[in-house]
């Protein structure tokens, strides 16, 4: 089995095998007269769904493509508000009709696949490792362009009709907070700092606005990025119905600036930046003193689900290290709630 260098992989276990001619088969029925199929390699992102790259050749031209899937024995949803893989095939289908810039689907898997829950879409050339893309030479001219360049997606994706879309969670700022109490509930060992971040947003809960369709993790991180910018928002999973500033909030938290702590959105550029692109696409007018709530919001959900990943770890039900590191991330999320709420200066 070849890898991304073409070179032949040592040893292929007996489930990858199987998965291989499953997937053969399934592209097969759909298009019955290409010249071959093959399996490339799993991608090591995606905590929570399998994404894998194999490669279609049709009269004799070799054409990637993605495979994004639950892993075997999974159930589909996890109790995170996360769609199905088949909503978020349809969402990606209505959001790509309406200008978005997000991959093109190819197929869903049915019954019939015999490979569980998934999608097939299209492969799309560039970067999304948030370091290289705000470290990289490679990228120097795309990241003074990318705050606008969001702000114009954001506004596509806001503007995106309501009634074409595939049933979605809904969740307006009060439920947002109740969600965020709910999480703390469960954790018996006192959370001082995420506390206060709680009563701080209960206390300012924003007016609620027209649910518009929100991105849900909108961030440095599900961004495919080429040296002239933005290429393609990726991983809907999180998508849902809510106010809009909810994505203005989490592409700014401090946790997606992968360290470049002075640039507000995703390391890259000033919240100003970002706004202005918004409006010049047809985004409402945002009010950039609002945005601070949402940005307070995001760095108390990050708290919670590190704290999550920290109680899956010492419980012994996820013993994994990439558990434990994300869980001491903990720490890092309460001096940015301090910054946020409770500045010295």
């Amino acid at each position: 089995m070849p890898g991304r260098d073409g070179s032949m992989m040592r040893t292929v276990s007996a489930t990858t095998q199987s998965l291989e001619e499953r997937l053969e088969r399934a592209v097969r029925r759909r298009r019955p007269d290409v010249e071959s199929v093959r399996w490339l390699e799993r991608l090591p992102a995606g905590a929570t769904q399998e994404t894998s790259v194999f490669e279609v050749v049709d009269q004799g031209n070799p054409r990637r493509s993605i495979l994004r899937r639950r892993p075997d024995g999974m159930p589909d949803g996890d109790g995170l508000s996360r769609t199905t893989l088949e909503t978020e095939a349809e969402l990606l289908r209505v959001v790509g009709n309406s200008g978005v810039p997000v991959p093109r689907v190819e197929f869903i898997l049915d019954a019939s696949d015999a490979m569980g829950a998934g999608y097939a879409m299209e492969w799309i050339e560039g970067e999304t490792i948030p370091r290289r893309i705000l470290r990289d030479e490679s990228y120097a001219a795309a990241r003074p362009r990318l705050p606008r360049q969001l702000g114009e997606a954001l506004a596509r994706i806001h503007a995106v009709e309501i009634d074409p879309l595939p049933a979605l969670p809904r969740a307006t700022p009060a439920q947002l907070v109740e969600g965020q109490r709910q999480a703390l509930a469960q954790h018996e060992r006192p959370q001082p700092v995420l506390e206060l971040a709680v009563r701080w947003l209960a206390h300012r809960i924003p007016p609620a606005q027209p649910l518009r369709l929100v991105h849900g993790d909108f961030r440095n991180g599900n961004l495919i990025v080429g040296p002239e910018g933005l290429r393609s928002v990726l991983d809907w999973e999180l998508a849902h119905l809510g106010d809009p500033l909810e994505d203005f909030g989490w592409v700014c938290a401090n946790v997606w600036r992968f360290g470049v702590v002075d640039q507000r959105v995703g390391g890259f550029g000033p919240l100003e930046e970002l706004i202005e692109g918004y409006v010049s696409a047809g985004g409402q007018a945002v009010d950039a003193s609002a945005v601070l709530w949402w940005e307070v919001l995001a760095s108390l959900k990050w708290a919670t689900i590190c704290l999550g990943m920290y109680a899956l770890y010492t419980s012994g039900l996820d013993p994994s290290i990439e558990r434990a590191t994300i869980g001491r991330r903990l720490s890092e999320n309460e001096i940015d709630l301090l910054n946020l709420i409770a500045p010295l200066s």
